[in-house]
């Protein structure tokens, strides 16, 4: 039996672009988010979908269209995120995942929250400002069991 990739098991593009839209219209109602989010594009939830959809196994869009793993650094650079915004944007964005019906087994949810605690952490850290952009940092490719050691800033 194929395994599906999380892209595919979340229920591919659609799902994805739902998630982020049905995201985004609840982020202003939320205090520790809305100020980050107030200025952004109509177009910033379907970017997200399609960089979220690259990092679990979808197509190559984000990185085609919209320069890869280094243009999504590049936005959040001397933003000044801090944990409490981060933990606010996970719980959201899990919120929402259960709220449209997106897969609530063990595995995907272990998967997803693994990449989004992942993830948001390096925003944070990104978004400090000493935070530099590699050109060279590859896209992320989230799977069913990602998890390879310690953190090591240096590595790719």
């Amino acid at each position: 039996m194929s395994v599906p990739s999380l892209y595919e098991w979340a229920g591919g593009m659609t799902a994805l672009t739902a998630l982020t839209t049905r995201f985004y219209q609840r982020v202003p109602s939320e205090p520790l988010l809305a100020p980050i989010f107030e200025h952004m594009g109509s177009d910033h939830p379907e970017h997200v979908a399609v960089f979220i959809a690259e990092v679990l196994g979808g197509p190559r869009e984000y990185s085609s269209r919209h320069g890869g793993h280094a243009e999504m650094v590049r936005h959040h650079l001397n933003r000044h995120l801090s944990n409490e915004q981060r933990k606010a944007w996970v719980a959201l964005f899990l919120d929402t995942a259960d709220e449209l019906g997106l897969p609530d087994d063990p595995e995907f949810r272990s998967a997803l929250v693994g990449y989004l605690e992942w993830g948001s952490r390096l925003a944070v850290i990104n978004s400090q400002p000493d935070a530099e952009v590699d050109e060279g940092t590859p896209m992320p490719a989230w799977g069913w069991g990602e998890v390879k050691g310690p953190y090591d800033p240096g590595a790719n």
